[in-house]
């Protein structure tokens, strides 16, 4: 009998799904291929079907309604494969130690663009790696997805050991009861510099008002992901000087974001850029031995019961598609989600999750 009303219930599922769909044109790099209506499906309030939404909810229904488990074996197998090919664990980051002045930085975006170290810009460097041989208990990788509206999940973020949070986001405002504030890392796309703060060209202190939230934070810039970010990174370091803020800017080490570009694609992702979620996804593994990730689902639609949200918790802005492929990037998380490597979180962490 439990098997019947199961095997009902995800049939209804998969029909609401499929009137949902309008919902997913809006899905980032989930293609909506135009069809005809089946006859009985003549009166549904949209003019295509999609490709990709039952196999999504397939798929959710299969990992979520079970009880997560940590899968030991598999967790250790995986973070292996990711130490061995990327050293997160040493070369993550550009030290004073591992980038001496004179040495030349190779663009990761730009391959045949290079920079020599002259001594001003390696002042700018932090002088050791900052956790090292460390493996924190418990880490928190907080998305910034609009699944973590009403999630009451701020809690059970903040109290995992270290917190990581992607691109500045809003925590006052009332966000704190869904997000948590705890940051001990915080990542800042030069987008969102030039976008929001005019490149620091003007006006620097709504940008340190900004900073105020993630207290004695690390601060990581992509300063040599591309020639233009570097500039930009440099005057957010000098921003940070001249305020006396607590806050410790860092810099990505592009030679480590080449080796994790690889990695990733040995693992099936072929996008252009990794986004900046799984960079940190890719950093915890390899220095927590528990990973919990929040506010990642990269769709227009609840998977609860199917309400809209938007993209962001704090806005409804899309990422840029010809850069980054998140629905597969989520199925790659989800899929090490199901070999118990680590566990994301879609539900309502107050009362339950999926």
């Amino acid at each position: 009998m439990r098997g019947q009303l199961f095997s009902l219930m995800i049939t209804i599922l998969l029909l609401g799904s499929l009137l949902t769909c309008v919902f997913w044109h809006s899905l980032n790099n989930y293609h909506v291929e135009p069809q005809k209506l089946p006859p009985h499906q003549k009166n549904a309030p949209h003019p295509g079907l999609c490709k990709g939404c039952r196999e999504v909810i397939i798929k959710v229904l299969e990992h979520y309604s079970k009880p997560w488990k940590r899968q030991e074996d598999n967790y250790q197998k995986f973070r292996s494969q990711l130490r061995s090919q990327c050293h997160g664990d040493t070369k993550a980051f550009i030290t004073q130690g591992n980038t001496p002045v004179g040495s030349k930085i190779v663009y990761d975006g730009e391959r045949k663009r290079t920079l020599e170290v002259t001594p001003d810009i390696f002042r700018t460097f932090i002088k050791e790696y900052p956790f090292p041989n460390k493996t924190f208990d418990a880490c928190a990788v907080v998305g910034n997805g609009g699944i973590l509206i009403n999630s009451s999940c701020g809690n059970r973020i903040d109290s995992a050991q270290f917190v990581i949070r992607c691109n500045l986001p809003p925590l006052a405002g009332g966000y704190k009861e869904h997000v948590g504030i705890k940051t001990n890392l915080v990542t800042a796309n030069p987008s969102i510099l030039v976008g929001k703060y005019q490149s620091l060209i003007k006006y620097r202190r709504p940008f340190m008002e900004s900073l105020h939230s993630y207290g004695n934070s690390l601060l990581l810039l992509p300063a040599f992901s591309f020639a233009r970010n570097t500039p930009l990174s440099m005057r957010v370091v000098y921003t940070v000087e001249d305020f006396q803020s607590r806050i410790q800017p860092i810099f990505f080490n592009p030679l480590y974001l080449q080796s994790l570009g690889a990695f990733w694609r040995s693992q099936g992702l072929k996008e252009l850029r990794l986004s900046t979620g799984i960079m940190m996804v890719s950093l915890a593994l390899e220095h927590c031995a528990n990973v919990h990730l929040y506010g990642f689902w990269p769709f227009s639609f609840h998977p609860h019961d199917f309400h809209t949200i938007t993209n962001h918790y704090y806005d409804d802005k899309k990422p840029n598609k010809a850069f980054h492929a998140m629905p597969v990037e989520f199925e790659l998380l989800m899929r090490l989600h199901s070999q118990g490597v680590l566990r994301l979180h879609l539900g309502e962490c107050g009362a339950g999750e999926l």
